[in-house]
C-alpha cells in the first residue's frame, strides 16, 4: 500500500474532540455498531484505522464477550486507545497496517471506519478492501463510515455541514477543513465505492447512514 496517513501530535491528541464536532450523528452511528453485528454475533472481530479506540468502546460496553482486534499504524492513537480500554481481556490493540496481520487468522466481522477517504483511488483501495477480505470469513459482516459522493453532492453537502457546525469553531479553521475536505481528500462516489467492494470481494453495500458528507454502509465477505 503506498501513503499511509499518520494521526501524530495534534491530530492525535485533538481527535475525539475533533470528530465529535465535525461528524453530526457520531455518537447515533458509534451506537449503532453493536446492533449491526447482533445477528452474526461474531467471535473475532477486526476494527480497522480503530484510532483512539472510539468504536471499540462502544462494542464492549455491550456486555458481549467478542474478542476483538484493533489495528492502527499509529503510535499516539493506539496510545490512547489502550488508556480507554485498559481491564478488557478480550481486546487487543496493534500498531500495524492490515498488511501486517497474517492471513491465517479469519475474522467473524470488521469495521472501516474513516479510513477509505485518506487512500487514493489508484488501487489503493482495492488493496485495502482486499486484504480485508483475505481475513474475514464468508459471509462476514463489515460496516463501513466514510465521507462520500460525487465532487457535485460533496460541495452541496459542505454547505449543510457548514450550517450544523457549531459557532465556537473560528471562521478560519472551518474554511480550512472545508477546502481541505473537498480538495485534499480522496472521497469517491457511492457508485463506485460498491464497485470496488465487488471487485474486493464483497457484495453491493447497503447504504444505512448519512450525515452530510458522511455515509455508512453494510456489505458482506462473498
Amino acid at each position: 500500500m503506498s501513503k499511509v496517513e499518520l494521526f501524530e501530535n495534534e491530530r492525535a491528541s485533538g481527535y475525539d474532540q475533533f470528530v465529535e464536532a465535525w461528524i453530526p450523528n457520531y455518537h447515533y452511528f458509534l451506537d449503532c455498531l453493536p446492533k449491526l453485528l447482533t445477528d452474526t454475533d461474531p467471535n473475532d472481530l477486526l476494527v480497522i484505522g480503530c484510532g483512539t479506540g472510539n468504536e471499540i468502546q462502544k462494542l464492549v460496553a455491550k456486555g458481549k464477550t467478542w474478542n476483538i482486534t484493533g489495528i492502527d499504524p499509529s503510535t499516539e492513537m493506539i496510545q490512547q486507545a489502550r488508556q480507554k480500554l485498559d481491564g478488557y481481556p478480550n481486546v487487543v490493540l496493534v500498531e500495524a497496517l492490515i498488511q501486517d496481520l497474517k492471513n491465517d487468522k479469519k475474522y467473524d466481522a470488521a469495521t472501516l471506519l474513516l479510513v477509505l477517504h485518506f487512500l487514493e483511488d489508484n488501487g489503493t483501495k482495492l488493496e485495502l478492501l482486499k486484504e480485508i477480505g483475505k481475513r474475514l470469513v464468508l459471509g462476514a459482516p463489515l460496516v463501513m463510515l466514510d465521507i462520500t459522493g460525487n465532487s457535485g453532492m460533496i460541495k452541496e453537502n459542505l454547505k449543510i455541514l457548514r450550517l450544523l457546525l457549531s459557532d465556537n469553531i473560528p471562521e478560519e479553521q472551518v474554511s480550512l477543513r472545508l477546502n481541505r475536505i473537498e480538495n485534499e481528500l480522496f472521497h469517491v462516489s457511492e457508485d463506485r465505492l460498491a464497485a470496488l467492494c465487488v471487485e474486493a470481494g464483497f457484495e453491493v453495500p447497503i447504504r444505512f447512514f448519512q450525515s452530510t458528507i458522511y455515509m455508512g454502509w453494510m456489505t458482506k465477505k462473498r
